[in-house]
Formats: structure tokens, C-alpha cells, sequence
């Protein structure tokens, strides 16, 4: 289980096609402080369908999209 499992837990039941979080608001779903290991760990996001689109430190803010539905397979 990654430390940031609450979070994307909560994008994948509460997030839209395109929306942002606070810092502020991330450390409160996730029960941390976001640092600089959750660079590493936005790559975990594709899983729930989401992706980081951008980062603003200025803003203290993270904006978030939803990716496009894969299309299944059968082999």
C-alpha cells in the first residue's frame, strides 16, 4: 500500500474530468504532508484513471485530469 493510497482512493470515487487540490486539502485526504517524494509517487494515479496534469508551487495547488477510457481487449 502506497502512503498516498487515501488520496487516490478519493480521486477515483470523488474526482472529474478535470479538477485541482490544495496542498492543504491533499495532506488532509492523505493524512501527510505532501513533500517531494509525491513526484515518484503520481505515477501511481494512472492505476485510478487520473493523471497529474500540473503541479503549481506558487499556487500551492495540484490539478488533476481524468485519463481517456482505455479501450479492453480479448486475446
Amino acid at each position: 500500500m502506497s502512503k498516498y493510497t487515501p488520496l487516490w482512493d478519493w480521486i477515483g470515487e470523488h474526482g472529474t474530468a478535470h479538477f485541482q487540490l490544495a496542498f492543504s486539502e491533499i495532506e488532509n485526504i492523505a493524512g501527510l504532508p505532501i513533500d517531494h517524494s509525491f513526484l515518484s509517487y503520481k505515477k501511481e494515479l494512472i492505476a485510478y484513471g487520473y493523471q497529474v496534469r500540473k503541479i503549481s508551487m506558487k499556487e500551492q495547488r495540484v490539478f488533476f485530469e481524468k485519463l481517456p477510457e482505455q479501450t479492453k481487449t480479448i486475446s
